[in-house]
């Protein structure tokens, strides 16, 4: 019904800039929030930015002032322009969405199949 469609991870250095982008498609209605989340081997998947539609952010304490978070909603787009990239930014990268979809009309949360983000020199 719904796919979450991840691009643009790969390998950054210390101090360099990646950007992901994250594209829904499928029987959507409307999509509220839409967010990055990162996960590393061990660890809870944690929260890196949410948007929602209106366009208010909220950023993860440790990304603030460096990974900015946008989304084109006609495009059903959501965007994270990492810079001053960190090794500890290395994760995996999950986009997720609220969304609505028809004919259901049903709400829920869906989740991208993520995009490797390595920081490393």
């Amino acid at each position: 019904q719904v796919q979450l469609v991840e691009s643009g991870g790969g390998l950054a250095q210390p101090g360099g800039s990646l950007r992901l982008s994250c594209t829904a498609s499928g029987r959507i209605i409307n999509i509220y929030d839409m967010g990055w989340y990162r996960q590393v081997p061990g660890k809870q998947r944690e929260l890196v930015a949410v948007i929602t539609s209106g366009g208010n952010t909220n950023y993860a304490d440790s990304v603030k002032g460096r990974f900015t978070i946008s989304r084109d909603n006609a495009k059903n787009t959501v965007i994270l322009q990492m810079n001053s990239l960190k090794p500890e930014d290395t994760a995996v990268y999950y986009c997720n969405a609220d969304i609505i979809v028809r004919p259901t009309l049903r709400r829920d949360d869906y989740w991208g199949l993520g995009t490797q983000v390595t920081v490393s020199s």
